[in-house]
């Protein structure tokens, strides 16, 4: 074959069946045969893991058509729903993720629950490839007595609340009592401690809700509590959320120099993040602040603590059973070492009075749809570098592929390399011997069977506008909103 009339930056090129060229391109060519393979590839998740999954498949192939389906009218998953109000700067990647939306070959169908309204089967049907990247939606249970009880929730769930997440806009927290409880060393749970402590007038700048700023406003909230079951040296949090909560206006850390005597020592030979890390925690707890910070501390009015090797035993209720009145926690020491030490109990127990109990021990991925292999102990879909096991065409990336941990960047290689198998299976020529597929064309003829009106991003750019819109009156970046038939409603849906 001739190369005349082909302008190649760098291409990947592979062979079909029928004898015509596609290529796998990350430059420019010309002069595409009518017989040219398109492969369509759906996306099932709106988050960071579905939106770098679409980035890399539509940059690196010049043909494919990416399709993301997202079962509420709104995108962008833990972007918009779990990034802390006062870290806006976190958001931005939304910019990136709007440009990948706008794409001429990447569609976006919100209010489309997947497994519900239309099947993981019809999609493989549709599409040359299915990737699953709806995140980890459930929690991890305490499993301890007590757990149902008022005053107990999930950090899950009072993030949803204050970010605007609908299924958790009627949460009502009780923050009637000075002192609250957060089970967990993340940084969810510095998060969550961090939004308890703030200063209104800190929040009244972020897009957190309305609601949740009235209820903010009226706190009780003084003291909050951050219980781990190990030490300092596996404290999951990371040292940006630490300096932030020990700069916290108005508020003190509390930390038992006892937990850190001889760690100085033991930090020599760990990797950096963590020595760092260590260091700081030691110098809060061991050394006398400077006179402004002291003053500063002395001066505020609340308070945080870590409290180490502690473990949740049980939520102890008010005398009517109805309300958590404190918890009981175990006393536990470490056997082994590092990441891989256990806490085990010593058998001495403490009581520790508080009226608020939130639960920051991991999020959860369910199992989909029935079709799609499931590994529920772990929360995962069994795979090989994203490549579903046992399920040809089916993949998956983020959460739902590697458990719920990182951060966007791990979600972002984590995507990338998910994509790149897609595109080797795509370059190995499996997908196309499937001949030609309906995509979207069959898929909307199912959801209009089913009287399911999918969102599009152009619907999606007409609540964005009105929420920011909403928050111009108030002074706030955006004014969230978190009822859906009103989302639904404002679109003419």
């Amino acid at each position: 074959m001739s190369r005349s009339g082909w302008k190649w930056v760098s291409a990947l090129r592979f062979l079909l069946p029928t004898g015509s060229l596609t290529v796998l391109s990350l430059g420019t060519k010309r002069h595409l045969s009518t017989t040219e393979f398109i492969p369509r590839i759906c996306i099932v998740g709106s988050g960071p893991a579905g939106f770098y999954t679409a980035q890399h498949l539509l940059k690196h192939h010049k043909l494919a058509q990416v399709d993301i389906y997202e079962k509420l009218p709104v995108p962008f998953g833990l972007v918009r729903f779990g990034v802390a109000p006062d870290h806006p700067e976190v958001k931005n990647v939304i910019n990136a993720f709007t440009q990948t939306a706008r794409s001429d070959r990447c569609t976006y169908s919100g209010n489309v629950t997947v497994g519900k309204d239309v099947t993981v089967k019809e999609l493989q049907n549709a599409y040359h490839a299915v990737v699953l990247s709806y995140g980890a939606e459930d929690n991890r249970t305490l499993g301890i007595p007590g757990e149902d009880l008022a005053g107990v929730y999930t950090a899950r769930a009072f993030v949803g609340w204050y970010n605007g997440l609908p299924e958790n806009r009627d949460l009502k927290p009780d923050l009637s009592h000075e002192t609250a409880v957060i089970l967990g060393h993340g940084n969810v749970a510095l998060d969550v401690a961090r939004i308890l402590l703030s200063p209104l007038e800190i929040l009244r700048k972020t897009d957190i809700t309305e609601d949740a700023l009235t209820a903010l406003s009226r706190s009780k909230v003084r003291r909050v509590c951050l219980i781990g079951r190990r030490g300092p040296l596996q404290a999951a949090f990371t040292i940006k959320e630490l300096r932030e909560m020990i700069n916290l206006p108005n508020a003190r850390p509390q930390l038992d120099p006892a937990d850190f005597q001889g760690l100085r020592d033991a930090v020599k030979d760990l990797p950096r993040p963590r020595k760092r890390l260590t260091e700081l925690l030691a110098k809060t707890a061991l050394e006398e602040p400077g006179e402004e910070v002291a003053n500063r501390w002395v001066s505020a009015s609340r308070e945080w603590s870590l409290k180490f090797f502690r473990s949740p035993q049980e939520a102890l209720p008010t005398a009517d059973g109805k309300q958590a009145r404190a918890i009981r926690l175990a006393v536990t020491r470490l056997e082994g070492s590092g990441d891989a030490a256990k806490a085990v109990p010593t058998g001495e127990v403490e009581e520790l009075t508080c009226g608020l109990i939130l639960s920051s021990i991991g999020y959860k991925s369910l199992l989909i749809d029935p079709s799609v292999p499931f590994d529920s102990r772990q929360g995962v879909v069994p795979n090989n570098l994203g490549r579903v096991l046992g399920a040809p065409g089916l993949y998956c990336s983020g959460w739902v592929k590697r458990g719920p941990t990182g951060v966007i960047i791990s979600t972002m290689n984590d995507s990338f390399e998910t994509a790149q198998s897609v595109l080797e299976d795509l370059q190995s020529g499996g997908q196309a011997r499937a001949g030609a597929k309906e995509g979207l064309d069959l898929v909307k003829s199912i959801l209009q069977s089913r009287g399911i009106r999918p969102v599009s991003f152009s619907d999606w750019e007409k609540i964005d506008a009105a929420e920011v819109s909403r928050g111009k009156l108030v002074g706030k970046p955006r004014e969230k909103i978190a009822n859906l038939q009103e989302m639904l409603k404002l679109i003419g849906h």
